[in-house]
């Protein structure tokens, strides 16, 4: 589904994102992993258009976005959490969730006054999906809570649900596992791998958590100093040298007291 060609993301005399190619699939789960600074996040913006690449490609089912603005990959299908949950406060989990299908009737003032018939239906419509994308996620009990009053884990899985009010064709998500408890966790990592497996979502995720990433991914990219360093099963890679190597700063060859 995501064709990443030659791609550079400079910053002044830093390469954050140094030559990176690389393919999601589609229907997969694919993991991107690797130390703090490894250009994981840096990679995620560049491909959903935060960032405009030094130069390089990056292709969605074969049509070049390269650069294209996050609003217009957005309309594409093409779709990014935040490490941190970007809700809005002060309407209900309820009111988050309708506000995100675009071009509804009553986001126009004209179309308010002209067509009041059809924005009631397009607000039934969409309220009825944010009511099934709730009971999904397991969030009925806070429908009518405000969002800025849950928990790290709801409001991650809030952001979740936000992806599933439009025609999603390929979610990032960047550390959802980050600063919630493994409760949370855990529902989160069903609803992720039921998306994945009932309704087709493909998904590629920033995780550091390895028992998560082995639960839900396949195949698994390591990154370090802007480039890809390996891929493979979650097993494969947290068996290979040069991975451990740059997690540790040195393999585990020869050193005492350790198989090699």
């Amino acid at each position: 589904m995501i064709e990443v060609k030659n791609l550079r993301m400079q910053f002044g005399g830093i390469r954050a994102v140094d030559d990176v190619s690389l393919t999601i699939e589609t229907g997969k789960i694919t993991g991107l992993i690797g130390p703090n600074g490894a250009g994981k996040t840096t990679l995620f913006n560049t491909i959903a258009g935060h960032y405009k690449p030094t130069s390089g490609q990056v292709l969605l089912d074969g049509e070049d976005i390269t650069g294209l603005s996050p609003h217009e990959l957005f309309a594409k299908g093409l779709l990014r959490t935040f490490q941190i949950a970007h809700e809005f406060g002060s309407l209900t989990v309820r009111e988050n969730l309708m506000m995100v299908p675009g071009q509804q009737t009553g986001e126009s003032l004209i179309g308010a006054w002209l067509s009041p018939t059809q924005v009631r239906e397009q607000e039934r419509a969409v309220r009825t999906k944010a009511d099934d994308v709730i009971a999904f996620l397991e969030l009925s009990h806070v429908a009518d809570e405000l969002a800025g009053n849950l928990s790290g884990g709801q409001k991650k899985l809030l952001e979740l649900g936000r992806t599933m009010m439009t025609e999603a064709k390929i979610v990032f998500l960047d550390e959802v596992g980050a600063g919630v408890n493994r409760t949370l966790l855990n529902t989160l990592g069903d609803a992720i791998l039921k998306l994945n497996r009932e309704r087709g979502y493909t998904f590629c995720m920033i995780e550091h958590d390895m028992d998560f990433i082995g639960r839900l991914c396949d195949p698994v990219i390591v990154m370090a100093e802007g480039r890809v360093l390996a891929k493979g099963s979650a097993a494969q890679v947290q068996a290979d040298e040069q991975v451990i190597e740059a997690y540790l700063g040195r393999g585990l060859k020869n050193k005492p007291g350790v198989a090699a």
